[in-house]
Parts: C-alpha cells; structure tokens; sequence
C-alpha cells in the first residue's frame, strides 16, 4: 500500500509530461508545404501524361498534420488549377487529366490537413512537356524473347527443308497408328475417326483435323474404309474436303466415299449413341478418339472395347483423360495432340515450329532454375526483374 503511494504520483508525473510532449508536436497552424517539386514526361507511355515526384513535408509524419497531398497545374505559369490530390506519405502523381502533347506544364503542390488547414504553395516544378514514346522500354525482355523464339523457328524450319534429320522422341500412341492401320487392313474392316464433339474454334479440333490428313492418306494407300461421323457441320465439311485431299494426294481418288464422312447431329448423347451403333454394326478395327471430349468419352470408349477393337484416343481435356487411360489401348495426352501432326506427316514447317517450341520451354526451364537458385543461395533477384513487364 505504502509503495502504491509513491508510485501513484510518479505515473501522474509521467502522463503529464508525455502530454506537454503530444502538444508540443501538435503546434496549431498549417503544416509546411513540400520541397523539391519536379515534373516529368511519364516514360514509356502512350503521351498525355506527366509525372510529379516532390520532398514530403516535414509535417508528414505518423500523428503529424499531414492528411494528404494536392497537385496544382498551370500552362503559364501564372495561373494554377486543381488537377489532382494523393494521401499523406506519397510523394508521385501520375497526371494524365487532359493533358495535351508537347505543351509545357508547371506544377505546385499543397500540403493538405484536416485540423491546421492547407499548407502555402511549393515552389512551382520546372516546365515539363508531354511526349508519346515509340517504344516501351520495359519490355524489352520481351522483344529479345521474340527474336530469340523466331530465329529459332527459322532455323529449324531451314534445316529441316534441307533434309536435316530432326529428333522427336517417341510417342507411343502416335507409333501405334500405323499397326492399328494395317490392323483393319488385314481383318477387311473399316476405322472409325471420331474428331470430338467441339467446333472448329476449338484447338483440339483443329489437331484432330490435322492428324486425320496423314491418317486418311495412308487408309487410302492400304485401301481400307474410313468412317468419320462429326457433330459439327463446319467439321463435317471440313473433315470431308481433309479426306477427299488426302485420297487424291495418295493417287485413289476413286476410292474416296462421299458418305464416308458425314454430320450427325449437335445433341451430345444422340451423337454417342449413333456412334456407338456405328461400332456394334460395323464392328471397325480400329478406333479413333482424337480432339474435345466431354461426359461421352467413357461410353464410346467402354463401347468401343466391346467390340474389340484397337483404340487410340488423344485430348486436351484433363478431366477425360482417366476414362480413355482406363478403355483405350493408347492414349495421346495434352501436348502431344498438337504435336501429332508434324510427328506424322515430317512437315518441315510444323517440324521447324514444333522443335522451336521444345528449346523454348528448355530456356525457361533454365532461367527458373537458375532464377531459384539465385534467389535461394544468394539473395538476387536479378532473373526474376528481368522478367518483369
């Protein structure tokens, strides 16, 4: 009791003084105004925008009078009008409020309170003109990106039209085309082409279409029927003119059957049924699953191992994948659909594009290990700027 009277007195004194302290830092009048006001072209811009930077004001502080910021614009120097305001402890404003190219601006800037009032005008900011720049400096990186990707496509593309041996590693599925072909033509069977039931805006559709033309020319060399039912009609035209290419560029046109190739319907399952009566009456040797598949890949999948048919099915689709692992003999996952095509058909273009591709995902794959290792062990975050827009 005897040392809570002494104690007392003492935390009075101490509340006293932090008090006389808080009011001292809390004068009454108006903060001081900032200093050092510039304005400057905003770089790598479009035009119509200038930048102002300025000294906080020694006011602007956490508890101080400082409340915010505002920009004052003049064309004359004379004559000032209100163009902006930002919060306290910013020292940028980017002014992009009618500004017109190439015409000299000067700035001042106010320091703003809610308690003490406005502070006095800074001193104005020397002349700064607007300009639109050509070129975004920042992306750089990307422009080096570009030439690099596209010099290498050129290359490859070069050497692979002068007959220069270019490495694709094996795709299973894509190896197995050519048995299952020659499957059907031994059993005196059809195959079945399913191109998906998405449309031509689809990228899966397009590899399908584009893996179809080898397919449709080597049926046509082995003379084996074709059937490809679509449930698209611009696929369905598309796929016909494909097949009707692909036999005369085989030298059989005569061969080629306008009804082989068909539309169907749109309606999801009236699709997958009429499939899958085209596979219990025909009963083809091979099946062909390639490009979009939604909820009826498992049933024309399970259908088609029914039969006992050879099965290569390809998509993008992530969530069918499981379904054709499962009921097809061969799966073509994600990438290599599109890749599928320059495997087949040894085009030097889509080659050239294919192995630009794979060396441009191998110097990724460097800088990010590169990049974490930087990061990691030396603290650097050098690679990770220098991939930044």
């Amino acid at each position: 009791m005897r040392a809570f009277r002494y104690l007392l007195p003492l935390v009075v004194l101490f509340l006293a003084v932090y008090s006389c302290g808080a009011q001292e830092l809390a004068t009454p009048g108006p903060p001081l105004p900032p200093s050092g006001v510039t304005a400057r072209d905003t770089p790598n811009d479009g035009g119509h925008s200038i930048t102002i930077q300025w000294d906080l004001s020694q006011d602007d502080f956490a508890g101080g009078k400082v409340s915010g910021y505002a920009m004052y614009r003049s064309s004359d120097g004379d004559n000032y009008e209100y163009t902006g305001h930002v919060v306290a402890g910013t020292n940028e404003f980017e002014d992009a409020e009618s500004v017109e190219d190439n015409k000299p601006y000067y700035y001042k800037v106010v320091a703003k309170s809610r308690d003490y009032g406005d502070s006095e005008f800074s001193e104005a900011s020397s002349a700064a003109l607007s300009r639109t720049q050509l070129f975004h400096l920042g992306r750089l990186n990307t422009l080096i990106a570009i030439v690099v990707f596209v010099s290498l496509i050129l290359y490859y593309v070069r050497s692979a039209k002068k007959g220069k041996e270019l490495y694709i590693r094996k795709i299973a599925g894509l190896d197995a085309i050519d048995e299952a072909v020659g499957r059907a033509t031994e059993m005196g069977k059809p195959v079945l082409f399913v191109p998906g039931i998405s449309t031509m805006s689809d990228v899966a559709t397009i590899a399908a279409i584009n893996i179809l033309g080898p397919i449709a020319k080597k049926i046509a060399q082995y003379d084996t029927g074709i059937i490809v039912p679509n449930a698209d009609p611009i696929v369905a035209t598309v796929t016909r003119e494909v097949v009707k290419g692909s036999y005369m560029e085989a030298g059989r046109p005569d061969a080629y059957k306008e009804e082989s190739v068909f539309f169907v319907t749109t309606s999801q399952f009236a699709y997958t049924a009429a499939v899958d009566g085209i596979m219990i009456r025909e009963k083809p040797a091979t099946n062909l699953f390639l490009g979009m598949f939604y909820a009826e890949s498992l049933i024309l999948a399970e259908t088609g191992a029914m039969t006992g048919a050879v099965q290569i099915a390809g998509t993008d689709a992530v969530s069918q994948l499981p379904f054709f692992v499962t009921a097809c003999d061969y799966t073509i996952i994600g990438e290599e659909l599109y890749a599928a095509s320059a495997y087949l058909s040894r085009e030097p273009k889509l080659l050239g594009s294919l192995k630009a591709q794979d060396w441009g995902k191998v110097i990724l794959l460097f800088f990010m290990l590169a990049g974490t290792i930087l990061s990691l062990f030396f603290k650097s975050d050098f690679l990770s700027n220098l991939f930044n827009v």
